[in-house]
Parts: C-alpha cells; structure tokens; sequence
C-alpha cells in the first residue's frame, strides 16, 4: 500500500513540483492549499505524513501542529518554510514536528528526511502499540487440551488479515482474545478499536460505525469521523454482533465487500483497510433461522471461528488460572488452601472467567491482607444449598433430547436450538 501524505502548500508551482516528485516516487499525496482544507483532509481520511508550509492564506501552520499532536502523537510532520522564517521554524519543532526544510527546497533532500521521517513514525507507532497493551490485560491459555488448542489456531489467526469470528459464553475472555490476536498480528503498532453493539441501536449505532457529515442531524455542527476511520491499519473488533440491527448489517456488508464506507449525510467514498474480528455469547446460526441475522453476513465474519469454552469445562486448569489472577491483581503472596480451591472447584461459574476475577479480587480486599478464608468467599460457602450445576442441568437435558430423537443428532441440534458442530463438541464433552 502507497504511503499517504498530505501537502499543505498555498504556490501553485511548488505543489505542482511536489506532487509530481512524490508520485512518481509511490507515494500517494493529497493536496492542501489552506488551513481550512487541510483540517478537512485530515478530518476525511489518515495520512502517514504531513508536509507543511508555515504561512498560508488563512493562518498559521503552527496552530495545525498542535491540533494534529493532540489525536495523533507519532504521524511526521516536515515544516517547509521561508529562509527568514528560521524562528518559526524553531518554534514549530517545539510545538512538535520533526524536521523542518528551507525554502528553495531539494526534492532529494525532502524525500530523505521524509523516508527516514516514515521510518521513525512507524518506529513510535510500535512503541506506544505495546506501551498501551501492556497495560492491558492478558489471556491465560493454560494447558488444557482445548485451550491449546485454541492458542494453536489464535497464533494462525494472528498470521493473516481474514475476519475472525469468536464464540463463547459471556466472561469466557472473547475480548481478550481478540486483543491478544491484535497484539500478535502485523496490525500491533495501529489501533484495537472495540465496540459492543448490544448497546447501541440505529442511527446511534450507525454514527459510532461510520461517523457523520456536519449538517447530517440538528447537532452534528461539524464532521466527525467513526471507528471505520480510527481502526484503518488496525483492527476493528465488533462485540455481540448478534446484537446488530438488519439495517446496520446491511450497511456493513457493503463495507466489507470493498473496504468503502459513507459517512452519514455524506456522499464522499472513503476507504479503510482494517481487520475485522467479531464476537458473540449466542448461538448466531438460530439467529440466522429466525431472521434476525443476515446470512451473507454471517458468511463474511465466520471465515475462521474460535470457540472459547466456560470455565466449567477445564477446571483442570483452575489452580493455575487462580494463580495467575491473583498476581494480575497484585497479589503474589495469596495462598489458595486444597479447602479453598475445593470450594472454587465445586463452583459452576456461570460469569466464567470474569466471575473468577472479580470473586478473588473481593476476597482480597475483604482478607485485608491476611489469610483467606471461606468466609471471604461469599455465595462460595459449602454451606450454600446444594444443587446440580448449570452443566449438569444442561447434559442430562441434551440426553433426554437425544433419546427422543433416537439418537439423530440434526433433529437433536435443532430441538436444542443450536449448531449441529456446537452439539457435536457438547457431546465429546460429556463423552458421548
């Protein structure tokens, strides 16, 4: 993909002179000859580079230095100006650019400082990518079986630019994961953009999406770019996409036909070459039966799909998992008792992984540092009234199905309501 810079350059010869360097050089440019259509080009569509002219027609270019620095902190910006201008000059690297040229400029020379200039940006883009995620969260694969299983498929996942579908009972880490394959990906040193779409419906939904166009509703007083512009490079992870309205997928489809997008009360075709990764805790191919999902859709997303199971289903890995949770939270000196970890263990752990999380983090602030005890681990306790867990109830109910199908495993999944290949994994599970 051609490196993309904006020229902002109010003569007409110098521009010219540069536009037809800088092409035949394969870059693409866009040109600017005031403040006001640079903002404009910088509010349309990302760029990899900035060259600026100081003095234009509508102001100073110094004022668009700091307005760029303070949503974009690693794009080059090269200052072209004047030789008396040398202060300004000063004052503009202050302000943050990285190079600054003297009028009349070397094409050479310019296209040196701009590609060691790339080089640099792409440098600090890799940097803060792994600044920010390491202040994230991680995932804990552990050693179970189907969780190496899936760490095998993620670090494929991770390998290629498909759109991914991850499945998964809610706190199961799908957003984790997700980060995780981000992180691992070519895309790392761009953005992880994250939207939950149960939240959000309609226009509201569409705006997040696609932005909007000033003008396109009573507040929209200006432009305002959507997460298709911010995730361009990078990865745009979509949560609960089972949760999005026929309209909006209708939309979307179009989008990743071709990677080209309107914003709303816009004409303007713009483009943004992201990785789409989506999730959901439900079952998408029922939603698909009943109308409520498209399925040309559905084949764009599932092009690939991980299935992350509930932590009911490897408890193997709990003491491990439990280890590395409470040093997440801090806390490397907490020890887990066989009575403590018995009573973790005969948990359903219906919220998964999040459920875990949260429970030990309580139980360290109510320990306040010292041992912990049962006590601290509320709605744990043995002395709960005791009951089949979820997974129980949900094995012996898929027995009774099957026995009234004879055995059919199609007529069964569809009794279920869920996939043939969802059963399928179910019953190796209980070991049918």
């Amino acid at each position: 993909m051609k490196p993309k810079i904006l020229l902002i350059e109010d003569e007409i010869g110098s521009r010219f002179g540069f536009v037809r360097y800088f092409s035949n050089e394969g870059y693409q440019v866009v040109e600017a000859a005031t403040l006001e259509r640079a903002e404009a080009a910088i509010a349309a569509e990302r760029f990899d580079a900035l060259l600026l002219d100081i003095n234009l027609p509508d102001g100073n270019g110094l004022d668009l230095i700091v307005t760029v620095r303070k949503y974009d902190t690693c794009i080059p910006i090269i200052v072209i100006t004047g030789a008396g201008d040398i202060p300004l000059a000063v004052e503009a690297m202050r302000r943050g650019a990285d190079n600054f040229l003297t009028k009349p400029v070397d094409n050479a020379g310019l296209a040196l400082f701009l590609r060691k200039s790339l080089e640099v940006g792409s440098l600090k883009r890799q940097q803060v990518a792994r600044v920010r995620l390491q202040r994230k969260d991680d995932i804990f694969f552990g050693e179970d079986p189907a969780m190496q299983e899936i760490l095998e498929h993620a670090r494929i996942a991770a390998t290629n630019n498909s759109p991914l579908l991850i499945t998964g009972e809610t706190g199961t880490g799908k957003g984790m994961l997700a980060k995780w394959i981000h992180r691992n990906s070519t895309r790392s040193a761009f953005e992880f953009v994250e939207l939950n779409c149960s939240g959000l419906r309609g226009e509201i939904l569409a705006r997040e999406i696609f932005g909007n166009a000033r003008g396109a509703f009573t507040s929209a007083d200006q432009d305002r770019k959507g997460l298709l512009d911010v995730a361009d490079r990078g990865t745009f992870f979509l949560d609960e996409i089972g949760n999005m309205g026929l309209d909006i997928q209708a939309q979307f489809l179009k989008v990743l036909e071709d990677k080209s997008y309107r914003r709303l009360g816009d004409v303007k075709l713009l483009k943004s070459d992201f990785r789409l990764v989506c999730a959901t805790n439900g079952e998408i191919d029922a939603l698909v039966r009943q109308g409520l999902f498209r399925q040309d859709l559905l084949y764009r997303i599932n092009l690939m799909v991980i299935h992350l199971p509930p932590l009911r289903e490897r408890l193997e890995d709990l003491p491990a998992l439990v280890d590395y949770l409470l040093h997440a939270l801090g806390n490397r000196e907490a020890v887990i008792t066989e009575e403590l970890m018995a009573l973790l263990k005969g948990y359903s752990w219906p919220g998964n992984v999040r459920e875990l999380k949260n429970v030990l983090e309580r139980a360290l602030l109510l320990s306040r540092g010292a041992e912990l005890k049962p006590a601290h681990f509320r709605g744990l306790a043995p002395h709960a009234p005791a009951g089949p867990t979820v997974r129980q109830v949900e094995e012996a109910h898929i027995a009774v199905v099957l026995k009234q199908t004879g055995g059919n495993v199609d007529q069964a999944a569809t009794r279920l309501g869920i996939s043939r290949a969802t059963l399928y994994r179910k019953l190796k599970a209980i070991g049918l």
